[in-house]
């Protein structure tokens, strides 16, 4: 109900809702609406109230409660279950056991939200710092009816999600580090780490985590040099902006569901490719692949519609998978 009253609210930023649309709107007595409005007053959201003209939402909070994810929303089906946690130990272990123990029709498209993880991971089991109120840290659970040697391509298409959900909010221009990387001046911003379930030829579940560096000002000592944030970057620019994590994460998702739905057209990257081409740290730049068979120099030219990354190696041009090595640029990070 909270989620509805602030949905409402938001609607009208520029004016007062009565307490009577409220009730006609969302079914309940005038008592219920007051006694949500001090509820929400009370979790620092300043809603003004006045006689004869009703409600006005003046300022938000930068929380992430499951009332604040829902009421910022604009998907279709992406979000209809929202599982938000003060603190977990992973969110994507967290999606894997609510797959592992609950009908799937109940799970598809949830996404499960925590302020702090306990035990982040990133790809190849790497640590993800994830503390108390900077980050947004988030897993979307899914039930695609695709060939498990499709899901790899999940993560592109995230990761494309993130960039424009980013840019959208906070004006800055990410781009994507093939293949699950977003940087910002050469420094990470958003990791995002893709589990699958599957048989054979089915897929059981697929799991999409994903950790923003939102709020963070400082970084451990083994990431600080590679590491940043989305505060630290609008600072460079000279912006004071602030930036809410629930308007983030509804602009990630808004942009997940759709490359999403254009990607199980075909199961593959056909219709992307050009755009995630164009968002592409790597393209046209010297990189260093680490295949287990033998580590080789080359130029990324991009991806193709596999999700697969086209490196230009003396005479001849390979395709890397991103389940086989890892990519870096040659002088650093990116290059």
């Amino acid at each position: 109900m909270k989620a509805k009253i602030l949905q409402v609210l938001r609607q009208n930023r520029q004016g007062y809702v009565s307490g009577q649309e409220l009730c006609r709107q969302l079914g309940v007595s005038r008592t219920a609406i007051w006694k949500y409005i001090k509820q929400l007053k009370d979790a620092g959201y300043m809603i003004e109230g006045v006689q004869n003209k009703g409600y006005c939402l003046i300022a938000a909070p930068d929380i992430l409660s499951e009332s604040e994810i829902v009421s910022q929303l604009h998907t279709k089906w992406l979000g209809n279950s929202v599982k938000y946690f003060e603190e977990l130990d992973s969110t994507n272990t967290e999606a894997k056991r609510i797959a592992e123990t609950s009908d799937w029709t109940q799970w598809h498209g949830m996404v499960v939200v925590t302020d702090k993880q306990t035990a982040g991971r990133g790809r190849r089991g790497r640590d993800w710092d994830s503390p108390q109120g900077s980050g947004l840290f988030f897993s979307i659970l899914l039930k695609p009816e695709i060939a498990p040697s499709n899901a790899a391509m999940v993560t592109l298409v995230k990761a494309m999600a993130a960039v424009k959900g980013i840019a959208e909010v906070t004006g800055l221009q990410p781009q994507i580090k093939w293949p699950n990387d977003i940087v910002l001046n050469g420094k990470k911003i958003v990791g995002i780490l893709t589990e699958m379930s599957a048989q054979v030829d089915y897929v059981n579940h697929i799991v999409v985590g994903t950790g923003i560096n939102v709020h963070q000002t400082e970084f451990p000592d083994e990431i600080a040099q590679t590491a940043t944030s989305l505060d630290l970057e609008v600072g460079k620019e000279g912006r004071n902006l602030q930036i809410f994590r629930a308007e983030l994460l509804a602009a990630v998702l808004k942009y997940f569901e759709n490359y999403y739905e254009i990607y199980l057209q075909s199961q593959d990257l056909s219709a992307l490719m050009e755009e995630y081409n164009h968002l592409l740290a790597n393209r046209g730049r010297g990189v260093r692949v680490l295949d287990p068979l033998g580590e080789y120099q080359g130029v990324a030219l991009g991806i193709d519609k596999r999700g697969e990354l086209l490196v230009e190696r003396e005479y001849e041009i390979v395709k890397v998978s991103s389940g086989e090595v890892s990519v870096r640029g040659i002088y650093g990070y990116i290059d």
